[in-house]
């Protein structure tokens, strides 16, 4: 379903964590970085260090969006009223290709964009295979009719490593997920901890 298997787990070892808390990942058997000086000692990092870091790993867990995507995030979230960290959040998971990963339909955000790109899902009963398009509070995705006995669907829904977030209602009997409401970073279960307020250093300063 996704290409992204070896690069994904080579975001997690770069970033030294299970950004996904996904069991195979190779952060869980080696904690160094890849490559061939993966395993020299790493120095104390940088303020900008860490806020890039964190830009990373927040861009990375939503499919490695590219910086140009991100960057436009960002500074739509910045336009908005409000903390800009939380409204950063709440747009990244708006996207269509995260609700996805979310209801698990998917067992990847990898497989979700593809999954979306492929005219897999519905929004509201018309097809779209935009990863990117925003879905409101309200709006309803299915799996189509077709795609409801595909091996990676079914895999998915049986994945016992992340559950549902209470701002999405699933029914996977019918393969329907209503995006119930916007969440804020406290409602998202990542992982691992992320830090917007770094992201946002991290752009006021570069």
């Amino acid at each position: 379903m996704t290409k992204r298997t070896s690069a994904k787990y080579k975001l997690d070892r770069r970033m030294g964590e299970n950004i996904w808390g996904r069991p195979k990942s190779p952060v869980n058997r080696r904690e160094y970085g890849p490559g061939q000086h993966g395993q020299r000692r790493k120095g104390k990092l940088s303020d900008f260090g860490i806020q890039l870091r964190a830009k990373q790993k927040l861009k990375g867990y939503y499919g490695d969006l590219t910086e140009k995507q991100f960057r436009r995030i960002f500074a739509e979230a910045e336009r908005l009223r409000g903390d800009t960290g939380e409204q950063l959040i709440g747009l990244l998971e708006r996207r269509l290709d995260a609700l996805v990963y979310r209801a698990k339909f998917v067992p990847t955000i990898f497989a979700a964009r593809q999954f979306v790109n492929h005219g897999h899902v519905t929004v509201n009963g018309q097809r779209v295979n935009v990863p990117s398009y925003r879905v409101k509070e309200g709006d309803v995705v299915e799996v189509r009719e077709k795609s409801k006995q595909m091996a990676a669907v079914l895999e998915a829904v049986q994945l016992a490593e992340r559950d549902v977030p209470d701002y999405i209602e699933v029914d996977h009997s019918k393969m329907t997920a209503k995006f119930v409401r916007t969440p804020g970073l406290g409602d998202v279960p990542y992982p691992v901890q992320m830090e917007p307020n770094l992201v946002i250093e991290f752009y006021a300063q570069n």
